[in-house]
């Protein structure tokens, strides 16, 4: 029972490490170190931030910005929204994020196809991510869907490679920004820059552009900022994993004050036949570590199904749902041992300490 209630302690806290492993590698996913993501100046989000049209022009000629075989620059200015769509978890509906976009910037991410086509210029055509296809019963292809002014058909379903992406609703620019009365402005400009070096002179450049009023963020360094989203599940069960580890300490404690009292003929047979107090000590300090590392174990092993485990939090930045997968890595099961191990520490040190202070004849004559 007390390696159960530890590795109950060490599972909670290895899934809330998982759950934000699994977020931050999402995010990971979706930034190229390449890439440049303009927003307003003071603006923290894509959803809140206006990037003029002539703003646009601007960057897209800026000195630095690489070029596609064509010789087209590779900047795309994007319009970004939210829509309602009734869940697997909500049927009330929750927020996804819409985003308006041209060929452009399909070319500049790392997306394929999984299912049906991309939407063709012009018309009201949506393509969704692989995510949104699973956890949005209506979000499948053929289906239309309500946001906007009108009805959209989902004519395909992108693999983002587990990225942000795949939470998204991707359609033609044009047809975005009509329905959301955006056509003289964007939300974003994304940007790539040649070179490492040329990056970090080209995000210098439009900062120091009083003209543009704009700040440049690198992919990476954006949606680092993202993880945010999932700092008050991780706080939540880390601290429901302290609180029961209290109560496994306590276990722990019971458990070898226990053993003591059940092996005091033991230990005062070892005490006569000449082993030292720190012997004593060691032996039932180590018992106590090894109880907590079988626990710490076990815990790591319930905790591992949730890598095949998809769920989804708000991102408070965009008002929109991201989906995700628990992910369960080297780093969140070495933490849940080293959990564990603490436990024993301080759940045997005391009972180990009896143990070797017994005096040898009170020992003989307890057992």
């Amino acid at each position: 029972m007390t390696a159960l209630g530890i590795a109950l302690s060490v599972m909670i806290l290895v899934a809330s490490l998982a759950l934000v492993n699994g977020l931050r590698t999402v995010f990971k996913n979706t930034a190229n170190p390449l890439q440049l993501l303009v927003l307003r100046k003071g603006a923290t989000s894509e959803l809140g931030s206006v990037i003029s049209t002539e703003a646009s022009r601007i960057l897209r000629a800026k000195a630095g910005v690489a070029t596609d075989s064509a010789g087209r620059p590779l900047a795309s200015a994007e319009v970004i929204n939210v829509a309602n769509l009734p869940s697997v978890d909500n049927p009330k509906g929750m927020n996804v994020t819409v985003r308006g976009l041209n060929e452009m910037g399909i070319e500049m991410r790392s997306v394929r196809l999984a299912e049906g086509r991309w939407f063709r210029p012009g018309l009201r055509e949506i393509v969704v991510g692989k995510a949104v296809a699973k956890r949005y019963p209506s979000a499948q292809v053929g289906n239309r869907v309500r946001f906007g002014k009108g009805d959209w058909e989902i004519v395909g379903v992108m693999d983002g490679g587990d990225s942000a992406l795949d939470s998204e609703i991707w359609g033609d620019l044009n047809e975005i920004a009509s329905d959301y009365n955006r056509q003289e402005s964007a939300n974003s400009v994304l940007l790539r820059a040649t070179d490492p070096v040329t990056l970090d002179a080209l995000k210098h450049s439009i900062e120091d552009d009083l003209q543009l009023g704009a700040t440049a963020l690198t992919e990476m360094d954006y949606y680092e900022s993202q993880t945010s989203s999932g700092a008050p599940l991780e706080f939540l069960g880390i601290f429901v994993a302290v609180v029961m580890a209290i109560g496994g300490g306590f276990a722990t404690t019971n458990t070898m004050y226990a053993a003591v009292a059940r092996r005091a003929k033991e230990i005062g047979t070892l005490r006569t036949l000449g082993f030292t107090e720190g012997s004593i000590l060691l032996s039932f300090f180590t018992e106590a570590l090894l109880l907590s590392l079988a626990a710490g174990v076990l815990g790591g092993v319930l905790a591992l199904p949730l890598n095949w485990v998809t769920t989804g939090v708000g991102r408070v930045a965009s008002f929109s749902e991201i989906s995700f997968r628990f992910r369960v890595g080297a780093a969140a099961m070495f933490s849940g041992l080293i959990f564990a191990l603490v436990l024993g520490v301080l759940g045997g040190v005391l009972p180990a300490r009896a143990a070797a202070k017994k005096e040898i004849l009170s020992a003989l004559r307890e057992g």
